[in-house]
Parts: C-alpha cells; structure tokens; sequence
C-alpha cells in the first residue's frame, strides 16, 4: 500500500519533516518513491508541490492523519474530494 506521510529530518528540538510517498511497509525515513514537500512546525512553514500531490491521491495513496491536515490547510485535499464528486456524478449520467 503507498502512503503520503512525513519523514522526519533536522536536528534534535528542531524538527522538520518531508512530505514523502512510500511504501507502508518500509520504515518512513527509508528511500521514497516520491518527495511532496516539506514542513517545519517551528516556523509554521509548509510547501507542498499540488500537482503531484494530486497526481498520488488520484493514483490510489493514502495520506496519514498529519498528511491530511496539512492538505486540507492549503486546499489540496479539497480539491481532490472535489474532483472525486465530480468524476462519480459525471459516471452516473
């Protein structure tokens, strides 16, 4: 199963992570398939690339509850449920 989560890196009491698609089975600081953004919660800073975000959920990836947060935070989440509507609607007709 592919998964969207955050791997952490950055110094201990500094944390920042990077948003990465990969594999549920692997060890979330392990080889990505993919690198999304990133996220520093110190700063509060967050940069997520939508297109390929997009492109991951489209293609089946599960966001984790944080990863999910932070799509929702910047409206990527509700484009994809959005567009997810829309496709079922435009199937039925």
């Amino acid at each position: 199963m592919v998964k969207i989560r955050l791997a952490r890196i950055g110094r201990v009491h500094t944390p920042t992570y990077r948003i990465v698609v990969s594999d549920s089975r692997r060890i979330p600081n392990s080889s990505a398939l993919a690198q999304l953004g990133s996220y520093d919660p110190i700063h509060d800073t967050l940069s997520i690339n939508e297109e390929e975000a997009l492109k991951w959920l489209n293609n089946g990836a599960i966001p984790s509850d944080s990863v999910k947060t932070l799509l929702t935070k910047k409206g990527i989440y509700k484009k994809f449920a959005d567009a997810k509507v829309a496709a079922k609607t435009a199937k039925k007709d």
